[in-house]
């Protein structure tokens, strides 16, 4: 058969480009470059039905892909304990319901008693447009969770954006140390900047998050005023958009405050310990400060939910 086929006859060839013609195209990672390749590493979040603990994947289950190419799956390991530290801020909006969040306090403290002992724990208020540091990271957890306190409510702690207030801790204040970065942002959502749907300052926050490779969680808590109504809703569609973007999980139960934060900081505990670093090969950006392009991780295992962020910064030329 092989001596046929390098004969390389007429009819042979003829049957062989009309085949190549018809037949569709499978996406190969190891075909789909052309120019140099570099790896990018990123969290994803692996979970069963309703926060459940999922069924194991191995490097093979997982599939990546940026538009229609497949990239090529470098590595899959669980991020968990000193092989993937974890820098976990907890950010309270000042402007947030002083009852609401006031009344959580002790639940926050005991989420944080909880974490494991490898996790650093960083306490911040959004105030003004940027935060003001209760706690900086540290694995002294019960020293972080003595520095919580009330918020000091829609009035008295108004912030101009809590969303140039993320931009400033992930971009100016939370220097790398190559641990997994998470936030815990405790907030309405409310942009006093922009009220409307399409809010500048919520898609700056999104791209700054997703550079930085910072993943976002959100609790909404009532902050709106009397009479926003339609603005909490917007708001609450602006912390839908922020924790998608950056790879988070959004909790709330309706247009107000949880009567308990336990069941949510469960959800997030179950998130954090069902992690992977994601390691896979990509072409290289052109422009010199890299670029950030969208993923989409997919497997064939079934009742297997993923959350990873929406975009990852790829790296650019080397000069």
């Amino acid at each position: 058969m092989r001596k046929l086929i390098r004969s390389y006859t007429a009819p042979l060839l003829l049957l062989f480009l009309f085949a190549a013609s018809v037949l569709p195209v499978q996406a190969d990672s190891k075909s789909t470059s052309t120019g140099s390749q570099v790896p990018v590493t990123t969290t994803v979040t692996v979970l069963g039905p309703k926060f459940t603990a999922p069924p194991p994947l191995t490097k093979e289950d997982i599939l990546v892909y940026s538009g229609k190419t497949r990239l090529q799956t470098i590595n899959w390991v669980p991020a968990q304990a000193q092989q993937a530290p974890l820098q976990l801020a907890i950010v309270i909006d000042n402007s947030a319901s002083q009852f609401g969040v006031g009344s959580q306090i002790n639940d926050l403290a005991g989420f944080i008693s909880l974490l494991s002992k490898s996790t650093a724990v960083g306490v911040f208020y959004a105030v003004n447009g940027t935060v003001q540091t209760a706690s900086q990271f540290t694995t002294n957890h019960a020293a972080a969770a003595k520095t919580l306190r009330v918020p000091f409510g829609p009035s008295a702690g108004d912030s101009p954006s809590v969303y140039l207030s993320l931009s400033d801790l992930v971009k100016n204040r939370w220097p790398v140390t190559g641990a997994r970065r998470e936030v815990l942002l405790i907030s309405s959502g409310v942009d006093r900047l922009d009220r409307g749907p399409q809010s500048p300052y919520v898609a700056a926050s999104i791209e700054d998050a997703q550079k930085a490779g910072v993943e976002v969680h959100a609790i909404y808590t009532d902050g709106v005023r009397f009479g926003e109504t339609l603005r909490g809703q917007f708001a609450q569609s602006n912390l839908v958009m922020l924790t998608d973007g950056s790879g988070g999980y959004n909790f709330f139960e309706g247009v107000s405050t949880p009567v308990s934060f336990t069941p949510f900081l469960k959800q997030l505990d179950m998130v954090l310990h069902n992690q992977y670093l994601l390691t896979f090969a990509i072409d290289r950006s052109k422009k010199a400060k890299g670029e950030l392009r969208p993923i989409e991780i997919r497997t064939e295992q079934h009742k297997v939910d993923f959350k990873y962020p929406k975009q990852v910064l790829v790296p650019g030329e080397v000069k």
